[in-house]
């Protein structure tokens, strides 16, 4: 008994350190990600754009895109995901605002709404084991301590910086960030093989030679990995899952087959319905073009009441005890996984 709690309480201590440590290291990453993507978009206005075709068109598509990627990014790293301590958000107002439909506009963020395919009912609260608050009912999330921020999200969030109330934000960061990279290598190439010099014309732009080229190397890595990982994140969303969520629910699908039974996922609506739940589009949020606009909105609950099927409060086809149980082993093994990576991020240093 002695042992296992000084295990736990070694255990606490790495991630409290694991914390500190991600938490200092975050505004220099954050100063870094602005300086490579505005040195991009000085390299990309300077080199590339003017030899664009029909300019009156595709210069203002370039501006929308940079625009886009520079505002959702900026919308991420000030806007607070939210916490169980906070109170529902009030509406916000002015330019920066995307307006709801006028059939939406009245509708809150709390409360039990329903729908002729939807049930947003309120969520059950439990106690944190973390922080010992109570918190409303949140299904486990893929990082290392979910417990302690009011969302239901299939984000991996760096540092618990990504939540409910900036999640839209960080998955439009992340389109217009695999849109961009994607014209930049594929508009930029002949431009590379002038600062390779394969041309015996002089280099006419203000960028150096050198700039552009690592910054075409960049955006071309960065344009696979980010269409990779945007991609998942866009699965995980469409599935109405989160990647824990997701081990857990295919280990369920056996189970309930093995009993004759089919699991069922209460939070899976349809892949376009989840979509538009994320993105709070659609009928009963706002109108899709506020997708392609450098607009806030909010999102469609306050964190304390989910979406579900019609008719289900749990998920169908497993035994409530067997989920908690399930959930728990899951929760350990991502702590044990977070666990070895700081040890691993301390070995590094040493």
């Amino acid at each position: 008994m002695y042992c296992a709690q000084r295990v736990f309480r070694l255990c606490k201590w790495l991630e409290r350190l694991g914390d500190r440590l991600t938490g200092a290291a975050g505004p220099v990453f954050v100063s870094l990600a602005i300086v490579l993507l505005s040195t991009g978009t000085i390299s990309f206005f300077d080199v590339i754009a003017p030899s664009l075709p029909w300019p009156w068109l595709s210069i203002p598509a370039c501006l929308l895109i940079a625009t886009n990627m520079f505002a959702h990014y900026y919308y991420v790293c000030t806007i607070s995901p939210g916490f169980v301590a906070d109170g529902p958000h009030t509406p916000g107002t002015g330019l920066l605002w995307a307006k709801k439909r006028k059939t939406a506009r009245i509708r809150q963020l709390t409360g039990v709404r329903w729908s002729d395919d939807v049930s947003v009912t309120k969520a059950s609260v439990t106690k944190c084991r973390r922080c010992a608050e109570m918190r409303p009912e949140s299904p486990s999330l893929p990082d290392m301590q979910p417990l302690c921020i009011e969302i239901r999200s299939p984000l991996s969030r760096v540092n618990q910086c990504v939540g409910l109330y900036n999640e839209r934000y960080f998955v439009l960061f992340l389109v217009y960030l695999v849109i961009a990279t994607f014209c930049f290598s594929a508009l930029g190439w002949p431009h590379v093989m002038a600062a390779l010099g394969w041309h015996d014309d002089p280099w006419p732009y203000r960028s150096p030679q050198i700039m552009f080229l690592l910054t075409y190397i960049l955006a071309a890595v960065l344009c696979f990995a980010v269409t990779i990982m945007t991609g998942w994140h866009l699965w995980s969303i469409a599935s109405g899952e989160t990647s824990v969520e997701a081990h857990d629910h295919d280990h369920y699908r056996r189970m309930a087959k093995r009993r004759g039974d089919d699991f069922v996922n209460s939070y899976d609506l349809g892949k376009m319905k989840n979509l538009e739940l994320f993105f709070n589009v659609g009928m009963d949020g706002y109108p899709l073009y506020t997708l392609a606009l450098p607009l806030r909105a909010e999102p469609y609950t306050d964190g304390r009441s989910w979406a579900r099927k019609k008719g289900l409060e749990r998920h169908h086809g497993i035994p409530l005890h067997y989920r908690q149980l399930c959930l728990s082993v899951s929760l350990g093994c991502v702590s044990l996984v977070g666990l070895w990576s700081v040890m691993a991020l301390l070995w590094s240093t040493m």
